[in-house]
């Protein structure tokens, strides 16, 4: 069998290898990135649904456009309006299966073998995966606590010309870091300067504790003339409603969407019309900002569960910011005293122990960092992250 040269670029994510040791008994587990599913709203779901069914079955079942369900458009234009987002209209944006779908869509419509795609280091895991599947050199930018290094980022601009900036400004995965309101802007300036396409993903910036997080690159796209033109948002709701819906969404300049929706047509036609009636009904209804105060509640907890520990069991064999929100803690070994600096062998001896994080090296598109471990607070109570934890100082 002839395989296309495009899959050499490419390999299976170390995460979903790790779910494979996952099966034994009584694991304790901080690997995934997943939601609580004990915390899905199902009533509130399956009310839109029935919704859906009810007051349209015949466009909920049927095929659809490929830009989206025009109902659930408007909703979701409406939802980032609620976020400070001005000017934007149904049409500005198009509905992806996931926003995991969005990252695929922009690599098509702008990536060529050899160009250049410039991202965090660290980042997601699946958007270096994605954007290495269409050929271009993926390099990554340093970042600290407040995000991308925003000098580093406009020499290296200025070093690889880059196609795009991908970027996850909000609790990013799997660093946790925010970007700071200061640093927001110069991106914006930088993406003028330099005629730069930056990408925006925001999958977790509803997941706050307290204090909301500075605004979105889209919502702050106006103190930044010419900007907008420049940038491409993307949002979802699996970390905030259901990652089973697979609703995600783009927001770009007009002649990029058209390219982007295009390239959607070839893949799957349309984003479940069912799923998305279900979406827009559950938007309409005006659940969403109960659900996010219960879920910001929970998260927060855990996340204080977890970093407390942290300190108890591991005390200064680790390093690591406290996170403000989002589902992840990333933190650093340290070596101290002779105890294990090594993520990925940390993470086979955890393993024996009954507990599974992800080690870091895998998130860095180059010069990995391996003294990196992430672990998600968000699926385990907060007496399973004592244990976990406690399990975890013993691997050491």
């Amino acid at each position: 069998m002839q395989y296309a040269d495009r899959l050499n670029n490419v390999e299976t994510s170390a995460i979903r290898e790790l779910f494979k040791l996952l099966g034994k008994p009584g694991i304790i587990s901080f690997a995934g990135g997943f939601p609580d599913s004990a915390m899905f709203d199902v009533e509130g779901i399956r009310e839109a649904s029935n919704l859906a069914l009810t007051q349209e079955p015949g466009a909920a079942l049927q095929y659809g456009a490929t830009e989206g369900y025009q109902p659930l458009r408007e909703q979701l234009a409406a939802f980032m309006a609620s976020k400070g987002v001005k000017g934007l209209s149904a049409d500005g944006l198009i509905v992806t299966t996931g926003s995991q779908q969005a990252l695929d869509l922009i690599a098509k419509t702008l990536l060529n073998p050899n160009d250049v795609a410039l991202v965090e280091g660290p980042t997601f895991l699946a958007t270096i995966q994605c954007f290495r599947l269409y050929g271009p050199q993926v390099v990554g930018v340093p970042i600290d606590a407040h995000g991308v290094q925003v000098d580093k980022l406009e020499e290296m601009i200025v070093q690889h010309k880059p196609k795009l900036v991908y970027l996850i400004p909000t609790f990013g995965n799997p660093s946790g870091a925010t970007l700071s309101l200061e640093r927001r802007l110069r991106v914006l300036e930088l993406a003028v300067k330099y005629k730069t396409v930056v990408v925006e993903d925001d999958p977790y910036g509803d997941l706050y504790f307290g204090e909301a997080p500075p605004p979105s690159l889209l919502a702050l796209s106006d103190q930044v003339p010419g900007s907008r033109e420049w940038l491409i948002h993307c949002g979802s709701l699996s970390k905030v409603l259901s990652p089973g819906l697979r609703v995600g969404w783009m927001i770009a300049p007009p002649e990029l969407l058209a390219r982007a929706t295009m390239c959607k047509q070839f893949s799957d036609a349309h984003t479940s019309t069912f799923a998305q009636a279900t979406a827009a009904h559950y938007l309409k209804a005006g659940r969403m900002p109960a659900t996010l105060a219960h879920v910001r509640s929970v998260y927060a907890e855990r996340a204080q569960a977890m970093g407390d520990a942290l300190k108890r069991e591991l005390g200064d064999a680790l390093t690591f910011t406290q996170p403000k929100g989002g589902l992840f803690f990333w933190a650093n070994l340290t070596g101290v005293g002779g105890k294990l600096n090594d993520g990925a062998e940390l993470a086979k001896r955890a393993i024996e122990k009954g507990v599974a994080f992800v080690p870091g090296a895998p998130f860095f598109a180059n010069n990995p960092d391996t003294t990196a471990i992430r672990l998600s607070f968000a699926t385990a109570d907060v007496e399973k992250i004592k244990e976990g934890i406690a399990r975890l100082g013993q691997a050491l």
